[in-house]
């Protein structure tokens, strides 16, 4: 559980890293936006990484929290999707920081235990997207001509592109209308009929 101080810590590096990108996240930005010194940022956290690390277990935490309350749904798995994308556009339109965030492989790139955290991410999501799927196959609502694993890598990579177009126009658009129509997309291509 985190305290009050690492929550704080936590929203004021989202906040630095949407405003000035990963480069921004330094503690010396974070103790002058929260207005504590250096030092009493390093007793909640060793290092820039170590906040980093708390970043990507919120974001898997909210992840985890999403596919759990999506697989308890009466749903079909088309509709399973639905929810899960829209929600997930819904977070990404409401902190744009986490998408700098979870899709930056440059910030990974070169820290095993970021590399590992995000890995355990994607696996983890991917796994429960494979079920849905895979769930959608047996009942005939989706294609089965293609491997469960494979259509999931499909529609995550899809849905990363996707949303790493919305970062890169700086959010011109609005995620969630053309997200929608996006996934219409999504699901004619996966859908049998």
């Amino acid at each position: 559980m985190l305290t009050d101080r690492q929550k704080e810590i936590i929203d004021v590096s989202l906040n630095l890293i949407a405003d000035r990108g990963i480069q921004g996240l330094t503690i010396k930005n974070i103790s002058k936006e929260i207005g504590i010194s250096e030092p009493a940022i390093y007793r909640h956290y060793e290092n820039k990484i170590q906040i980093l690390i708390a970043l990507l277990d919120l974001f898997k935490i909210t992840s985890e929290e999403l596919f759990k309350e999506v697989a308890g749904l009466p749903l079909s798995a088309m509709e399973k999707i639905n929810h899960l994308f829209l929600k997930h556009f819904q977070i990404f339109s409401a902190n744009t920081s986490w998408v700098a965030v979870i899709f930056a492989e440059e910030i990974f790139r070169n820290e095993p235990v970021l590399m590992s955290k995000i890995s355990s991410i994607i696996n983890q999501n991917d796994r429960q997207l494979q079920s849905i799927l895979g769930d959608g196959q047996q009942f005939g609502e989706i294609r089965n001509d293609i491997e469960a694993g494979h259509l999931s890598v499909m529609v995550m990579g899809a849905l990363r592109l996707f949303v790493k177009k919305w970062q890169y126009s700086v959010y011109e658009f609005n995620l969630i209308d053309e997200g929608t129509l996006f996934l219409h997309s999504i699901k004619k291509m996966i859908a049998t009929k």
